[in-house]
């Protein structure tokens, strides 16, 4: 990963530009810290300004291949589990592919020159981006690189970002951060309509911060089960998470946004159930936006 930086820092491999404007989310660790609802707080803010946009995504956990104009009511197998969750609460189009500048001309040969967001993009570094989004957790301060552990770099590659997002409590001290641009967000769970003493199931790469979220909400789970994150649920699986229901004697259960995606048709299988959504909320978001997109222009008047 260093020599890999090293050659785009020197300019022995050149990163591609989009003629839209390029607005990448990304982080230092393997999941779990809140990419998928900064992208959708992201999105809400910008559709609040009237600046019109597409989503750029890989499509992690995908069956298929090459560049595709995303369809809501498609499967996950198809596009992925986050863009069709950012799909469906944006009601933007998102176009997944392996290459994110083919996925990018594809978009603007279809919508024209408008915003990009591209959704994990950090490492990312063949597409030229305008701004870069970094989100940190607390863990990352004192995590060490993979496989060792989840840091796909290490924190000095938080140079590259232009703003650093703090997120699960995160703070600025344990960072060398002292220079750059930082937002923080708060982050939490709509809890409604969630059946008493209810089965908790989820296939995230933080389990645990759902749980704890929940008990935060007065939620008090009869059971639990956790899967691998971006777990495409099949039979089996129902079968036994009913099986789980009935020895608990639980009420019913709760999940994620996400897990109601891979869940597909299984998803009135589980009745009762509560999809908890996760929301993040921007601290001065609209200083911070104004920020965004006065650098954006700034820089695309000087490209």
């Amino acid at each position: 990963m260093r020599a890999r930086n090293a050659l785009y820092d020197r300019k022995r491999l050149r990163a591609r530009r989009l003629n839209g404007p390029v607005v990448s989310v990304g982080n230092l660790s393997a999941g779990g810290s809140g990419k998928t609802p900064f992208v959708m707080l992201l999105g809400e803010l910008l559709k609040s300004r009237g600046v019109k946009f597409d989503v750029l995504s890989r499509g992690y956990g995908r069956e298929s291949r090459g560049v595709l104009l995303l369809d809501p009511g498609g499967l996950p197998q198809q596009f992925g589990d986050e863009p069709l969750l950012i799909a469906r609460r944006l009601q933007v189009p998102v176009i997944v592919g392996e290459d994110r500048y083919e996925a990018g001309r594809f978009a603007e040969a279809k919508f024209g020159a408008q915003f990009h967001l591209l959704d994990d993009g950090f490492q990312h570094r063949g597409l030229a981006r305008d701004f870069d989004i970094v989100l940190v957790t607390p863990q990352d301060a004192s995590d060490r690189l993979l496989p060792a552990g989840r840091l796909r770099e290490p924190l000095t590659a938080l140079r590259r970002a232009d703003a650093v997002v703090l997120a699960s409590g995160a703070s600025e001290e344990s960072f060398a951060i002292q220079e750059k641009t930082v937002w923080r967000v708060k982050r939490g769970i709509v809890a409604q309509g969630v059946p008493m003493r209810p089965v908790v199931f989820c296939g995230i790469a933080r389990p645990q911060n759902f749980l704890l979220q929940l008990r935060a909400a007065n939620v008090e789970p009869a059971a639990q089960a956790f899967y691998r994150d971006h777990h495409a649920y099949n039979e089996k699986d129902v079968r036994e998470l009913l099986e789980l229901k009935q020895r608990s004697e639980a009420g019913g259960f709760v999940t994620t946004e996400k897990d109601a995606v891979n869940l597909g048709p299984y998803l009135s299988a589980l009745a009762p159930m509560a999809v908890v959504p996760v929301r993040m909320e921007l601290v001065d978001a609209a200083n911070a936006v104004d920020t965004m997109l006065r650098k954006i222009e700034e820089r695309r008047r000087g490209a």
